[in-house]
C-alpha cells in the first residue's frame, strides 16, 4: 500500500497566485519603449565601465539566464511582510563561505514566449517571496530575442537587474513607476 502525501499548500491557492502573478504582460509600444530605454542606458553605462572587459561588466550589472536569475533569487533572504527590501548599497556574504558579496536583484525581466513554459514558471513565485518585481515580456516577434539584445547575447529567457547605483537602475525605477500607475 502506498500512502498519499498531502501537499503543504492547497492546490487552489497556488493556482490563484500563479494566475495573479503572470496575468500582466508588457506588450506593444510599452515593450518597445522599455527595451529601447534599457538598451540606451546600457550603452551609456558601458562608457563608464572603467576598463573592465564587457563580459565581466555585464555579469556585475545583470543576472543573465534562467539558472543565474534563480541562483541569485535563492541566495537572497526571504522578505517578511514587515521587513522591507535591502538597500542597493548593502552587500551581504554568507558567513563561513568564500563567495562574492550578494547583490540583490532590483527587478526580473522574463520572456513569456519560452517553450516549454515550465522553464520560467518558478521565477514569479520565487521573486514574490523576495519582494522582487517581475516584468513579463510578451511579443510576437520573440521577446527572448529582444531581451537577449539588451545584454548582447543571442537569446535570454530571463534577466535579473542587480541593484547597484547606475543609470540602468534608474531606468528600471522609472519603468516600475510607470507600470504600477
Amino acid at each position: 500500500m502506498s500512502k498519499k502525501r498531502k501537499s503543504l499548500v492547497p492546490a487552489k491557492s497556488l493556482k490563484d497566485t500563479e494566475e495573479v502573478v503572470t496575468s500582466d504582460f508588457i506588450r506593444g509600444e510599452v515593450l518597445d519603449d522599455l527595451l529601447s530605454k534599457l538598451v540606451r542606458s546600457v550603452e551609456i553605462a558601458k562608457a563608464s565601465r572603467g576598463g573592465l572587459p564587457e563580459k565581466i561588466w555585464m555579469k556585475q550589472q545583470f543576472a543573465i539566464g534562467v539558472n543565474d536569475v534563480t541562483r541569485v533569487l535563492e541566495r537572497m533572504p526571504v522578505a517578511s511582510a514587515t521587513h522591507s527590501t535591502h538597500n542597493s548599497s548593502e552587500a551581504q556574504t554568507v558567513p563561513g563561505r568564500r563567495r562574492a558579496p550578494l547583490v540583490p536583484l532590483q527587478a526580473v525581466l522574463v520572456a513569456a514566449d519560452c517553450n516549454p513554459k515550465w522553464l520560467t514558471k518558478h521565477i514569479p513565485t520565487l521573486a514574490s517571496t523576495r519582494q522582487v518585481p517581475v516584468l513579463s515580456l510578451k511579443d510576437n516577434k520573440g521577446s527572448s530575442l529582444r531581451l537577449g539584445h539588451v545584454v548582447n547575447v543571442r537569446t535570454a529567457l530571463a534577466i535579473g537587474v542587480k541593484a547597484k547605483d547606475s543609470i540602468i537602475n534608474k531606468t528600471i525605477d522609472e519603468v516600475l513607476k510607470d507600470t504600477k500607475l
